[in-house]
């Protein structure tokens, strides 16, 4: 077994290895950013290293600066955890060049199947069909139409080297195939560092199934029961359950097979999903996500297998210690993604800002894997996920109880969260029978007056002086933990040797951003985040309701539309720039003034 590991990644699931490590008597690495400095996963690591940067282009998607920090730390091995370089097969190759475990599957396997398109290939070879869609990559919108006028509307345009739903648009027209398409291309490079796009046909009302697989080096392999995650917003998951209810039994079955031949397929070694949709009691292979998923803590529930642990060990050479009959699934299991995000009547927008408070949920069949405390804050330039609350029962009524009643007693103030929009799905009597759909949160559930508002942030001002304070430093890159006793006063020109830093101007305790008067033609953003392309120039005749800028926070693409009707008289601001919530991007000349 290894005697250290690099987590490459941040927030949640960098502490979720980080504790399974430690369980298992692992020394841990992190890295962290400018920003993630005093981040939780760093707190907890046995080692830190400075990535430097902020956004994550800059630090944990920066290969030299990670592969410097493995050589320096003496890391035998590297988990990835899930998002940037998880299932990119560069940096794995790189990894395992310096003779260094890579904790997932083999380079190959990544190059089969983090290709989307020639997943597909993979899939189709060994009998398993996928939804009707193309094998090449998009280089021309035509290519999109043509598709659109043979198969029909809508089609969804995904990241080839994606997951997750991001870098994925769906065009429900001809006349939204150009924006589609660049959005998606935006949003892949900024998640994946790739912008290569593929497309398939979208269906109409499918649930999203996915299959828990894992395989050793000795030529084993077994899944481990099904999810559903048909909850989703934006083609992100709100909610997942485990194992899949409402489908046969023998359906279940079939679609685990299925992805067992999937993964052998491809020779595939370690923790991977298979997803496929399911509609009128037929599955079509979907993709495979070569890395452990958002949603493991499910399964691991149902089966009593802790996934990482095993990870680790299959990585480590060791077989599989069960094979197919033994695995059993006991009772069920939902997990609620607890994102800094207001659900806003449906519109979902991102919130970052600090954490003033954070009460998480206790009890019987009650877990959290979170990636903040109190104190922590949460930044606009990474995934907006707080932490995932789940709970298990022996039935799927116990597990929703138990669910409803957790996410009441969750307390976070400071930031918005989903939780309001979770309740409002557990409580709906389509969710509770199972007649919903990938598309069931947005076309059909009712958020009307639901809104993510919390407690507001506490006065900044009047702190009581500290004798002790708890300071990090770093030497050659490497973080050490160290405890001053000076007064606080002198505290930041000791530890630093830089100037106060500037009054950061207060946010409102919704997270949606204070905004202008409706209807006063002054267009203000939501939420903090980077202006990623203007729509309008001075002069242009806009209607209310009309994108004017687009509007990056936490990886994700939001239109800002106009206020009124009228006449643009000023634009603020340009591509690449930040702002604030509440700033002014936009004027209008409202019409008849």
């Amino acid at each position: 077994m290894f005697s250290k590991v690099l987590i490459a990644n941040r927030g949640e699931i960098a502490v979720r290895v980080i504790r399974a490590c430690r369980e298992m008597g692992i020394s841990t690495v992190a890295v962290y950013s400018d920003l993630d400095r005093d981040a939780l996963h760093v707190r907890l690591a046995d080692e830190a290293y400075a990535l430097g940067g902020q956004t994550a282009a800059e630090s944990y998607i920066d290969a030299e600066k990670l592969l410097d920090v493995i050589r320096r730390s003496g890391a035998e091995a590297v988990h990835p955890g899930y998002g940037f370089f998880s299932e990119n097969s560069d940096f794995a190759k790189a990894i395992t060049d310096l003779g260094v475990t890579f904790i997932g599957p083999p380079p190959a396997a990544i190059d089969v199947m983090g290709d989307k398109i020639s997943a597909r290939h993979a899939a189709e070879r060994v009998g398993v069909s996928g939804v009707p869609g193309t094998t090449e990559i998009i280089t021309d919108p035509q290519q999109v139409r043509d598709f659109g006028a043979e198969f029909g509307y809508p089609v969804a345009i995904k990241a080839a080297y994606g997951g997750g739903g991001r870098g994925m648009k769906v065009v429900e027209g001809e006349d939204e195939v150009v924006a589609a398409l660049e959005s998606a291309q935006r949003e892949a490079k900024a998640y994946f560092g790739r912008d290569e796009c593929y497309m398939e046909r979208y269906l109409t009302k499918p649930r999203h199934v996915e299959v828990q697989v894992m395989a050793d080096t000795h030529g084993n392999a077994v899944y481990l029961g099904t999810r559903d995650c048909s909850a989703q917003r934006r083609h992100q998951k709100l909610i997942e359950e485990a194992p899949a209810p409402g489908i046969p039994e023998e359906i279940l079955r079939a679609m685990g097979e299925a992805a067992v031949t999937v993964a052998k397929g491809c020779d595939y070694v370690n923790a991977g999903t298979v997803e496929f949709l399911y509609q009128d009691g037929d599955f079509f292979y979907l993709e495979m996500n070569t890395r452990l998923q958002v949603e493991h803590p499910v399964t691991e529930l149902v089966t009593g297998v802790d996934l990482v642990e095993l990870q680790l060990r299959v990585a480590a050479g060791e077989p599989l210690p069960f094979g197919q009959d033994d695995i059993r699934i006991d009772g069920h299991a939902i997990e609620c993604r607890i994102n800094a995000e207001d659900p806003a009547e449906g519109r979902f927008l991102p919130s970052p800002g600090p954490i003033h408070k954070l009460h998480v949920a206790s009890g019987f069949g009650t877990r959290w894997d979170g990636g903040y405390e109190g104190g922590d804050e949460i930044s606009q330039y990474y995934d907006n996920l707080v932490g995932k609350l789940c709970t298990w029962g022996r039935t799927r009524e116990i597990a929703i109880a138990r669910m409803i009643r957790a996410l009441e007693e969750m307390e976070v103030d400071g930031i918005a969260t989903v939780i309001p929009a979770d309740l409002a799905i557990l409580r709906h009597p389509d969710f509770v029978a199972n007649e919903h759909s990938t598309k069931w949160v947005e076309n059909v559930l009712d958020l009307s007056g639901v809104s993510g508002r919390s407690a507001a942030a506490p006065a900044e001002d009047g702190a009581e002086p500290k004798v002790k304070r708890d300071v990090d430093v770093e030497v050659n890159g490497r973080r050490f933990a160290v405890s001053l006793y000076v007064p606080e006063s002198q505290l930041a020109p000791v530890a630093t040797g830089a100037p106060a830093a500037k009054a950061r101007p207060k946010r409102g305790a919704s997270g949606g951003g204070a905004g202008a008067v409706a209807g006063s033609g002054k267009v203000a953003v939501p939420m903090q985040g980077t202006i990623v392309k203007v729509l309008v120039e001075a002069g242009q005749s806009v209607t209310a309701g009309e994108p004017v800028v687009v509007l990056e926070a936490m990886k994700m693409e939001n239109n800002v539309n106009a206020d009124v009707d009228g006449t643009v008289t000023e634009v603020k601001v340009e591509p690449g720039q930040s702002v604030a919530a509440g700033d002014v991007v936009v004027v209008i000349d409202a019409a008849g003034d």
